[in-house]
């Protein structure tokens, strides 16, 4: 096995290995395959995904919402077991960040649970590498938003970037 990875803008036809890949990397929350597709698909402007020997091993997806065209919204990460150690999370998405989907972002939004150490270590890193200011607070609640059935998520900011 090499240590090569290949980054690319999806395709429809990545849309099943996506939904396998997040399958098998718990705790993150699972979409309908037909989602992925759509991320695959619709989204595949502002969506990379990472393949290391012929196998898909990392996604991002995301948007550029109608009403924030200076912001990618990061939807999700996945990185597997195969793709770990190689900072491919954060190479994702600078990629991501490289796209000409996003020539005018100037700055990223994402949503973390208060326990995901793994993203905040993530997003903590990419807004030092930016050289750009990082805020959060309590986006979506658990009671209000979950039905008291998923923990809070918190909105992180990062920007302005310096492009």
């Amino acid at each position: 096995m090499s240590n090569s990875v290949e980054l690319r803008h999806p395709t429809s036809e990545d849309g099943y290995a996506v939904n396998q890949l997040v399958a098998a990397n718990p705790p993150l929350d699972p979409n309908s395959i037909y989602c992925n597709l759509l991320q695959c698909s619709h989204f595949a402007d502002t969506a990379i995904a990472a393949f290391k020997d012929g196998n898909m091993v990392g996604f991002v997806s995301g948007y550029v919402p109608p009403n924030a065209p200076h912001v990618l919204f990061v939807w999700q990460i996945v990185v597997d077991k195969a793709g770990r150690g190689l900072g491919l999370a954060k190479k994702l998405v600078k990629e991501q960040l490289a796209s000409p989907a996003c020539k005018e972002v100037t700055h990223i939004h994402t949503t973390i649970t208060p326990d995901n150490d793994a993203s905040w270590g993530l997003f903590r890193s990419l807004a030092k590498d930016l050289g750009a200011e990082l805020n959060s607070g309590v986006y979506f609640e658990k009671d209000k938003h979950f039905g008291g059935v998923h923990d809070d998520e918190h909105l992180l900011e990062i920007g302005p970037i310096a492009r």
